[in-house]
């Protein structure tokens, strides 16, 4: 019997799950090689989500014991609202499972911890060539418009 699907905090027990899930974030946005996510950031990403003094969260979407999908995201001010605005930085579904409504029921996962938390707006960014991610994020959120610049030091 196929349980339905579940949105639910990142457990200490998923570990292994996550980071499986979390090793298939990084080589769908090419992370390998001289440009991999170090094991330390791994593991201090994992302690993160458990400390009560970090911003950071995690969703994982479950079905039948399986993890299927992850969200990261962190909460932070800003000059244009009184309460923290949430930044969804990582979404990521396990290939098979696209177009089932995992993406859909993780972005409405963390939608519904911001609006617990009185947080005003969430907002991402992905790479403009991630067409078949960008056409589920045109039914769930408006495009800003905006460009993004960064400069690593």
């Amino acid at each position: 019997m196929t349980t339905s699907l579940q949105v639910r905090p990142v457990t200490r027990e998923d570990f292994e799950q996550w980071e499986a899930l979390w090793a298939g974030y990084n080589a769908f946005y090419q992370r390998q090689g001289p440009s991999a996510v170090a094991p330390e950031v791994t593991l201090m990403t994992w302690s993160r989500f458990f400390d009560a003094y970090e911003p950071v969260h995690a969703l994982v979407a479950e079905r039948d014991g399986k993890l299927l999908g992850l969200t990261h995201f962190v909460y932070h001010r800003n000059t244009a609202h009184i309460a923290p605005v949430c930044y969804l930085h990582d979404l990521f579904t396990l290939e098979t499972c696209r177009g089932l409504g995992v993406g859909r029921a993780l972005i409405n996962g963390v939608y519904a911890h911001a609006r617990q938390l009185g947080s005003p707006r969430v907002y991402w960014h992905t790479q403009e060539s991630n067409a078949t991610a960008r056409q589920l994020y045109d039914k769930l959120a408006d495009h800003s418009g905006f460009v993004v610049y960064r400069k690593a030091l």
